[in-house]
C-alpha cells in the first residue's frame, strides 16, 4: 500500500545536519513512530512530500534545502530589545533560550545572541532555519 495525500502514516526517522550531527530521531521519542496526516501541514514541506508515494516497509534518505524545511534565516527576526523592556529579576546570557509574547499574542522562543548594558539581541528564527537537513525515513504504517 502506497501512502497518499490525506492518509495518516507512521514513520521511523533520523534527522541529521550537514555535519552529521543527529538533531532528532524516533529513538529520541521513546522509539515511538511519528504519526501525521500527509498534506495536512503538520510536517515541514519536504518531509511531507517525501513520504507521499512510499510503500510500507520502504526506507529512503532525503536531503532538504532550507526552503523545503524550516526556511531561510530572516534578518527581521533578529531584534534588539532595550533593557527597560526586560524583566529586572532575570539574568540574560548569550546562548540561552527565552520565551517571548509577540504583540499579536503569539508565544515563541528566542535565542539570546548578544548582551550589553543597554539591551539584548535575540534571534527568533527557528533553530533549524537556514540549514540543509538529511532524513532517513522508514514508512511503517498507512491508514486512510
Amino acid at each position: 500500500m502506497k501512502a497518499e495525500k490525506g492518509d495518516t502514516v507512521k514513520v521511523e526517522y533520523e534527522g541529521k545536519l550537514e555535519n552529521g550531527e543527529i538533531f532528532d530521531s524516533t529513538e529520541k521519542h521513546n522509539s515511538e513512530p511519528l504519526e501525521f496526516k500527509i498534506g495536512a501541514g503538520q510536517m515541514i514541506p519536504g518531509f511531507d512530500k517525501a513520504v507521499e508515494g512510499m510503500s510500507v516497509g520502504e526506507t529512503k534518505t532525503i536531503t532538504l534545502k532550507p526552503s523545503e524545511a524550516y526556511g531561510d534565516m530572516k534578518d527581521y527576526l533578529i531584534r534588539d530589545i532595550p533593557g527597560e523592556s526586560l524583566p529586572k529579576n532575570m539574568k540574560f546570557e548569550k546562548g540561552i533560550m527565552i520565551g517571548m509574547t509577540m504583540p499579536n499574542g503569539i508565544n515563541l522562543e528566542a535565542k539570546v545572541v548578544a548582551v550589553n548594558k543597554k539591551s539584548i539581541k535575540v534571534d527568533m528564527n527557528h533553530p533549524l532555519a537556514g540549514k540543509t537537513l538529511t532524513f532517513k525515513v522508514k514508512l511503517v504504517e498507512v491508514s486512510s
